[in-house]
């Protein structure tokens, strides 16, 4: 597997509800991508909704389009679907209208995520290269 890019995530607020089996919260981000194969932003901004178990066991799902450039130079979009826990690990699902990056739509796919402080995250994803 290779590093396809890096999304350095920045906080821009959250809403939360405590439940009788789980608490939700849904925190929206902005952020930049950089990497080999694309460079570019967080359109608009991302969200991503933790499920707590009253156990404390975590599950994120975070959803986001990224525009820019991919490694051929092309202008393209990339729509990531990132699910899993730190216990598990996280797997993304991309969507893009990028010929170049159009492999990793059915391919192998896992993401590392570094919570650097509580406003700064860094989602790696990582594919395996056709």
């Amino acid at each position: 597997m290779e590093k396809l890019f890096d999304v350095f995530v920045k906080i821009n607020g959250s809403v939360s509800v405590k439940g009788s089996k789980e608490d939700v919260c849904m925190i929206d981000f902005l952020g930049t991508a950089e990497g080999k194969y694309f460079n570019g932003r967080v359109m608009g901004t991302g969200t991503d909704t933790q499920h707590i178990s009253k156990d404390g066991k975590t599950r994120l799902s975070a959803r986001y389009i990224l525009e820019g450039a991919d490694i051929s130079g092309e202008q393209c979009r990339i729509f990531i679907e990132n699910n899993g826990s730190f216990e598990e690990g996280f797997v993304p699902r991309i969507v893009t209208d990028s010929k170049t990056l159009a492999q990793f739509e059915d391919g192998e796919l896992y993401a590392e995520v570094v919570c650097r402080d509580k406003d700064d995250v860094v989602v790696s994803v990582f594919g395996k290269i056709s």
